[in-house]
């Protein structure tokens, strides 16, 4: 199983930028399909970006695509979320997840502790 240690959650005001970093260890990471959920105080969690194994396919929220980019490096057994233009309704809670399959297709087998992300207005 892959172990999962998110960082690059901050407070940041509405425009910022923010990049989080996903680190892995154990077994391959380039096995593994990964991705990006947030969740809000008092709302169900949420999907917010995936990238294959490879990094060739990128998948995104509405609420996200043009502001958001998910990136990978297989080297660096690090996965990225660059978030530009935020505002206030992206605060949460940011977990990184991991499987085989295509993350928002699944319940992602492996989880990350989770970074905060508050944007104020």
């Amino acid at each position: 199983q892959v172990q999962l240690v998110e960082s690059g959650g901050g407070l940041v005001q509405a425009g910022d930028s923010l990049r989080l970093s996903c680190a892995a260890s154990g077994r391959s990471f380039s096995g593994y399909n990964m991705g990006w959920f947030r969740q809000a105080p008092g709302k169900e969690r949420e999907f917010v970006a995936g990238i294959s194994k490879s990094g060739a396919l990128k998948y995104y929220a509405d609420s996200v695509k043009g502001r958001f980019t998910i990136s990978r490096d297989n080297a660096k057994n690090t996965v990225y979320l660059q978030m530009n233009s935020l505002k206030p309704e992206d605060t949460a809670v940011y977990s990184c997840a991991a499987d085989e399959k295509v993350v928002h297709t699944t319940t992602p087998g492996a989880w990350g502790q989770g970074t905060q992300v508050t944007v104020s207005s």
